[in-house]
């Protein structure tokens, strides 16, 4: 829901754009690029090229940053943004990628242009979100921001989702598609089974003490609505939050329907999964993960919550 006391942006307002000539919807309708004066429009085809625009955006002082793409290229403007920017300005999202979650979960329309976020902008019409950082090592800059991050099975799953994007589906459908595809591996596959046998990782949650876990799954999200109605997280509310289901899943028939729907579960499968709202998460595995889309190597990662960002929405 937007703000309940919006702060409106002032006019005349310098917006920048960032826009992915790549993304799906581009490629299908064009990057629409009117060149108001008012509008900065940059289409950096190299992760250098995305922090340097960056970099001229902010000495522009741009009060708008404006990402024209999927979940993918905002996760890059993101992680380039925390190298730039001290303080980042509100952002508005054009949805033309092959996935829009953050769109979704803000109620992007999907007819939503560029002027429309100028307009909401002015009006004072935001949603806070806050990213998922991904710190390395001791790091003090996040290597990676985003919003939805997985390990062990997702990571199999969204390989799925991408084989089936290039098979034309996209979004919800892709993410039935993969799901389906994901519990056939997982009920029918043998002890050997990757899927089944899932992945080892030591963890330690806030100021818990650190334990090495065999987890099927581990997702964690700032998002507040998943795509195609799916609740992994339990109840919509704000923040960091994880869940891990335990490897191998015992009762994988019978712990779908409360992970997908945000139920509690019967008392029989409590065990197999765990939901929680943590500050900051340890790992060390020596698996890749996946965040918004893209393959990360694993290693030794502090999982958290970044600052809200104010994001234009209708």
């Amino acid at each position: 829901m937007p703000l309940a006391t919006p702060a409106a942006l002032p006019e005349p307002l310098l917006v920048g754009v960032i826009a992915n000539g790549r993304s799906h919807r581009n490629l299908k309708n064009g990057m629409r690029l009117d060149h108001w004066p008012d509008v900065l429009y940059t289409a950096p085809d190299t992760f250098e090229a995305l922090e340097a625009t960056l970099r001229d955006y902010a000495a522009r002082r741009i009060g708008l940053l404006v990402v024209n793409g999927g979940d993918g290229t905002l996760r890059d403007v993101l992680t380039a943004a925390a190298r730039v920017f001290d303080t980042l300005p509100p952002m508005a999202i054009i949805p033309s990628g092959k996935t829009n979650a953050l769109a979704l979960d803000l109620g992007i329309p999907d007819g939503w242009t560029v002027r429309d976020a100028i307009t909401a902008a002015q009006a004072g019409r935001f949603v806070r979100r806050a990213p998922v950082e991904i710190l390395r090592d001791d790091q003090a800059i996040p290597d990676a921001r985003g919003f939805l991050l997985g390990m062990g099975g997702f990571v199999r799953a969204t390989e799925l989702a991408q084989s089936t994007h290039r098979a034309g589906a996209f979004n919800g459908i892709a993410v039935a598609l993969s799901l389906g595809w994901s519990i056939a591996q997982t009920a029918f596959g043998g002890a050997a089974n990757a899927w089944r046998r899932g992945m080892t990782v030591a963890m330690q949650t806030d100021d818990g003490a650190p334990a090495t876990r065999q987890l099927y799954l581990l997702l964690a999200s700032t998002l507040e609505r998943m795509p195609v109605g799916l609740r992994p997280f339990g109840r919509q509310r704000a923040g960091l939050k994880m869940l891990t289901v335990n490897a191998p899943p015992k009762h994988l028939f019978r712990i779908l329907k409360p992970i997908l729907t945000g139920s509690d579960g019967s008392a029989a499968v409590a065990g197999d999964f765990e939901r929680s709202d943590p500050r900051t998460v340890r790992v060390q595995l020596d698996e890749s993960f996946i965040l918004d889309g893209e393959h990360y190597a694993g290693g030794d990662l502090t999982i958290r919550a970044g600052e809200p960002i104010r994001f234009a929405a209708p």
